[in-house]
């Protein structure tokens, strides 16, 4: 009957044996805690204000809030089709590769952009916020010449990769 019965109900009823302590430390298999140091310091802890002060409301701006959100989404979603139609359509079409190149060429930026908003705040670390959006910017220009080069003097993204995937 114990076998069946959950051992919290055994428990309450008195009929569980009791626990046996040992002096033995366990450590978890996997712990959540690291001795390292963070890749990031947490920067300056300061607090800027009094206890009653509001806390600051941005101006209101359709740019970056429901407009900024609906367009990543919309350029999301047409990847989807844009990378599929030059290969089920048959045709290598160098706009349709150009419309795809600057889609995802846009894509990853925005999402790089928004990966430096989240994990490098410019309020604790300006300095490394600074450099990383110049890094993203000149990232993304040597990508976009390299694709700009490789669409009007080479065959072309959906060329390459329907060589390499009959390879």
């Amino acid at each position: 009957m114990a076998s069946f019965t959950r051992p919290t109900l055994l428990r309450q009823a008195g009929l569980a044996k009791p626990a046996v302590r040992t002096n033995v430390v366990r450590a978890a298999a996997f712990q959540t805690s690291s001795k390292r140091p963070a890749f990031i310091s947490p920067g300056p802890q300061k607090i800027q204000g009094g206890v009653n002060d509001p806390a600051p409301v941005p101006e209101p701006n359709a740019a970056h809030g429901s407009y900024h959100w609906s367009f990543e989404r919309t350029l999301a979603a047409s990847l989807v089709p844009l990378t599929i139609a030059p290969f089920a359509a048959g045709s290598l079409n160098p706009a349709t590769d150009a419309i795809l190149c600057s889609a995802m060429l846009l894509h990853s930026h925005m999402g790089f952009q928004q990966v430096i908003i989240d994990y490098v705040p410019k309020r604790s670390h300006p300095g490394l916020h600074s450099a990383f959006w110049w890094a993203l910017r000149l990232g993304t220009l040597t990508v976009g010449l390299g694709l700009y080069e490789f669409e009007t003097n080479d065959v072309g993204v959906t060329e390459a990769i329907k060589r390499v995937w009959r390879a």
